[in-house]
């Protein structure tokens, strides 16, 4: 995302966390991979939080981030919240 007329960091980021991979045409590998939906819980939360601090990181330049968490609210029904933790730069480090 451009680092002027996108609105705050934050949203921008918050945003980038609710794509799916191929949502948006020509970036395809934007968003959050789906490949990982039928994998083992575990094996598919270490995927999810290192896939989503790879977008993060490749697609939000203005921020740095700290940790991402992925939490089960109903992991029978397959739901399940992604919390990122995520610092702000300031200008000068930009440049």
């Amino acid at each position: 995302m451009k680092s002027i007329g996108n609105g705050s960091p934050e949203q921008c980021a918050y945003n980038l966390l609710r794509i799916s991979r191929g949502e948006v045409p020509y970036e395809r590998l934007k968003g959050l991979s789906t490949a990982t939906i039928d994998a083992p819980a575990a094996m598919a939360t270490t995927d999810v939080e290192a896939d989503a601090e790879w977008v993060v990181e490749t697609y939000e330049p203005r921020v740095d981030v700290n940790s991402i968490n992925l939490s089960a609210s109903d992991i029978s029904g397959g739901d399940f919240s992604i919390a990122a933790d995520i610092t702000v730069r300031k200008d000068e480090e930009l440049e």
